[in-house]
């Protein structure tokens, strides 16, 4: 199985000697292609310091993260763009789309800043418009459909370059629970169907559920690994519950 993602006894500190915060303390593991891995953790935990390194916002104080075979720790800045422009894809929690353009101009601009041609673009659009199940909403602008709606387009976005990485922070965040499940669906089924890398951070148990493993972050560390296999989500989301538990964690914090 090829590795797509390895984090390599990273640690990340914040602020001065007087004052200084071990964010990210000693965290290893690895995402082979076609995993779908949620990390999950109470506030302050390290988790979004832990996204924010891997997708190249921030950068680590040690170690080395490695993405398809390439150590980020190491390139310059116009080397980083690159690398993030190509390699990376990005979905938010408040979806990041510009007011002025249509769904469709939204996502083809990942595609036109690639410097792609007009028609490689437009049959990539509706590829994924198709597996995104949004071919209806590509005209109209952001303003004009549902948060649902502006979070598939989005992921369509994210989608649309075939990166080696997809990152999510809180996809579901700011969705009700209709458009979360209809999102959630999409996951898995571009999980599935395209062997769609997929690390997402959230602190909501039925969001975490849809993943294959769970990395459960506290205080900068892992320190716990929940694997789905055969279970159901249902059963799945239970074992989940029962880890927060079990661990010491206020779920209230998780959930």
């Amino acid at each position: 199985m090829q590795t797509i993602l390895s984090v390599k006894k990273i640690e990340k500190y914040y602020g001065n000697k007087g004052n200084i915060t071990k964010a990210i303390d000693n965290i290893n593991f690895q995402l082979d292609k076609g995993e779908f891995v949620g990390i999950m953790g109470p506030s302050g935990s390290g988790k979004t310091t832990l996204l924010n390194c891997i997708s190249t916002i921030d950068n680590v104080t040690t170690g080395n993260i490695i993405i398809n075979d390439k150590d980020i720790t190491t390139l310059k800045a116009r080397a980083m763009e690159e690398f993030r422009r190509d390699e990376l894809g990005f979905i938010f929690q408040d979806f990041n789309l510009l007011d002025t353009l249509t769904a469709y101009e939204n996502i083809a601009l990942a595609l036109t800043i690639q410097n792609r041609d007009a028609i490689a673009i437009d049959e990539q659009i509706k590829k994924i418009a198709h597996k995104l199940e949004i071919k209806e909403i590509l005209t109209k602008y952001p303003f004009q459909i549902s948060g649902g709606q502006k979070q598939r387009v989005a992921s369509a976005r994210a989608l649309v370059t075939e990166p080696s990485l997809i990152l999510a922070d809180e996809p579901t965040g700011a969705l009700d629970s209709k458009s979360a499940r209809l999102l959630l669906d999409s996951f898995e089924k571009l999980n599935k169907e395209l062997h769609t890398t997929i690390l997402m951070v959230t602190h909501d148990a039925f969001t975490a559920s849809y993943a294959n493993r769970i990395l459960f972050i506290k205080d900068g560390r892992v320190f716990n690994e929940l694997i789905r296999g055969n279970d159901s989500r249902k059963e799945f989301f239970n074992k989940i519950i029962e880890v927060v538990t079990l661990l010491g964690g206020d779920v209230s914090h998780v959930l």
